[in-house]
């Protein structure tokens, strides 16, 4: 093989410190397109974001160069300044410092980003994929 050739794929999920509904209606869209900004940055592929007001999940596609530690660290790091310095400057925002990572195979990324895509219905119908949803205390 003349060049490198990976499909890395990963489901990583966090939540907002002490699972505080910090994500309000009025933020989310900005908080989700602030981590898929730095996904692009890092050369990675975003491919879904979703969530409710108290977590966040997001399935990307990797560079073999980043390992997942870095990727959850810089968009947490990312989208959190972004709230406390941009959207809403003196209130509180912040992460909890854990998180849950997942590795998904290409054949199954289109049933995990219609997962992450639709959080809102997935809690409200308690329909949810418990080990995905478990890491989260």
């Amino acid at each position: 093989m003349r060049a490198n050739y990976t499909q890395l794929y990963v489901h990583c999920v966090w939540a907002t410190w002490d699972r505080l509904p910090l994500i309000v209606p009025e933020i989310q869209s900005a908080v989700y397109a602030e981590i898929v900004r730095q996904c692009y940055e890092l050369k990675c592929t975003p491919i879904a974001v979703g969530g409710v007001a108290d977590h966040v999940h997001l399935l990307a596609g990797m560079p073999a160069t980043l390992c997942v530690a870095n990727l959850v660290k810089a968009v947490k790091g990312s989208s959190s300044h972004f709230v406390t310095h941009h959207i809403q400057p003196g209130n509180f925002f912040k992460w909890q410092g854990s998180y849950g990572a997942f590795s998904v195979s290409r054949d199954r990324l289109d049933c995990v980003a219609d997962y992450v895509r639709n959080q809102a219905a997935h809690h409200r119908e308690q329909s949810l994929m418990a080990v995905w949803e478990l890491p989260l205390p």
